[in-house]
């Protein structure tokens, strides 16, 4: 079975929905490619290493979070940016990606797949074009909900807390970079907050709130959404898919 280049973005367009959202580069197709699909790979990021991985498993097209292209960088195709395209162009491989939508998604998206990895479900929303989820969970100590999250990604958790952490009920989650959330999800009633990385000042805040600030990992917590979404839309035009994961510890 085959599809098309275009039906493929059609597809992937509908699913995702990215008119929607102010993102930090292009969503959709990045790198045309041979007008015919026949398998697609999915990926977390389109590093040199997923392409290469991508071609030695036939892909026609490959479908990631974080693509090659994002606001305030420099646009000289050289380097490693060069070797990238140069072997999608080579390869006649497709590039799509699709950032803040696909973290968005209410079902198949990297929050949406975080959460039902964890047994977590999300019952609003809260931030910056309401990205971040957040419901109601077991109750667990802070420690006890790191043990668990650690367990289910394989990972080690950075867990910051104050002298006297309250118990968690109320439990948001971004994932990836989304540090910067963690006043809105206090904001929004969290006791704890589980993002992938952490700076500086969410230390101080956590130690200071008693809301604990979990980190797993930027790739860890976004390891879920590119392949079910990549698996519905195969699914439906007919066409062949795998996600490959290239590890990372970051």
């Amino acid at each position: 079975m085959t599809t098309t280049r275009h039906d493929m973005l059609q597809a992937f367009d509908a699913l995702l929905q990215p008119a929607r959202f102010k993102d930090y580069g292009p969503n959709g197709l990045q790198v045309e490619g041979k007008a015919e699909i026949r398998k697609l790979v999915s990926g977390v990021t389109a590093s040199r290493a997923l392409i290469e991985a991508a071609i030695a498993a036939q892909a026609d097209a490959i479908f990631v979070h974080h693509g090659l292209f994002w606001r305030g960088y420099d646009g000289r195709i050289t380097g490693w940016m060069k070797q990238r395209i140069a072997l999608l162009i080579q390869h006649d491989i497709n590039l799509f990606a699709y950032h803040l939508p696909l973290d968005a998604h209410a079902e198949l998206g990297n929050n949406a797949q975080l959460g039902a990895q964890l047994g977590w479900q999300a019952d609003a929303r809260f931030g910056e074009q309401d990205l971040g989820f957040i419901g109601t969970v077991a109750e667990a100590a802070p420690a006890q909900l790191a043990a668990q999250i650690q367990q289910t990604l394989g990972r080690s958790v950075t867990l910051v807390t104050g002298e006297t952490p309250r118990p968690i009920r109320r439990m948001a989650w971004c994932t990836g970079g989304a540090q910067g959330y963690f006043e809105a999800a206090m904001a929004a009633g969290a006791d704890g907050f589980l993002t992938g990385e952490i700076s500086e000042p969410q230390a101080h805040l956590a130690r200071e709130t008693g809301v604990s600030f979990f980190a797993a990992g930027h790739h860890a917590t976004e390891r879920y959404g590119a392949p079910a979404a990549a698996a519905l839309v195969a699914q439906q035009l007919g066409v062949a898919h795998c996600f490959i994961d290239i590890d990372n510890p970051a």
